[in-house]
């Protein structure tokens, strides 16, 4: 997704729960993280990300503990992650990433909100050749010489470096990699003792499109609903 977009959905979804969504989306990452590798952060690259990401929002660590302590007990839900395909309003492509311990209603509501927002929810295969799914870390710039360390993630798969901003309004660096990469530049970053705020994956349009200020508000509208439902982990479009 564009830049513009980004800093625009940031300023919509600052009148949402933003904390709760946030705290929603990594508690179901570290459960899926215990599932797939076990309690271990030291053995279970996933669930080091996720308890990562965990204190990037500022999650509690007591919530952080008894998130961990649920998925690896008996009874613990299984969430499924799903990618859903579809077409906002004014032909705008759209991935929605799902974790849902229950597809049968997370399609329903996925459906529901395309066609309550102008859109239309397409076949596996409609839209997700438009995107390339890529690994992304931000870091502090604090202490941190761009160009130098440019060069040198260039050899660990680096895509490119750019700037960002956290929720906060706080300057980032934004490094992407190809997701086959996504090892490879997490041991370049930290072999030159720098530990990313937050690390995840995006999917990423290699092509963008720009709209006009009306017709972006009716895809903003379907975009912070999507986002509003508790299943929907992210909302990937090819908006500039």
């Amino acid at each position: 997704m564009g830049r513009a977009f980004e800093k625009r959905k940031s300023t919509i979804f600052a009148r949402m729960d933003r904390v709760a969504k946030q705290f929603t989306k990594v508690g179901k990452d570290i459960a899926i993280a215990v599932k797939s590798g076990g309690t271990s952060p030291d053995g279970n690259p996933a669930l080091r990300r996720a308890l990562q990401n965990a204190r990037a929002v500022n999650m509690p660590k007591d919530r952080i503990e008894t998130a961990i302590k649920k998925a690896s007990g008996h009874g613990a839900a299984n969430y499924d992650v799903i990618l859903y395909e579809g077409y906002g309003p004014h032909g705008v492509a759209m991935l929605v990433e799902a974790a849902t311990d229950n597809v049968t209603r997370t399609v329903a509501n996925v459906r529901h909100h395309f066609k309550a927002h102008g859109g239309n929810m397409g076949t596996t295969g409609s839209v997700a050749f438009m995107f390339q799914r890529q690994g992304v870390f931000r870091l502090s710039p604090s202490g941190v010489d761009r160009d130098e360390l440019e060069l040198a993630l260039i050899d660990h798969g680096l895509i490119a470096l750019d700037d960002g901003e956290s929720d906060k309004g706080e300057r980032e660096l934004v490094a992407r990699c190809a997701f086959n990469d996504f090892g490879t530049l997490q041991h370049g970053i930290e072999a030159r003792g720098l530990t990313p705020v937050s690390s995840n994956s995006d999917y990423v349009a290699a092509n963008l499109v720009e709209l006009p200020e009306a017709s972006l508000d009716e895809v903003m509208e379907l975009v912070a609903g999507l986002e509003g439902d508790d299943d929907v982990q992210n909302v990937y479009t090819n908006l500039a």
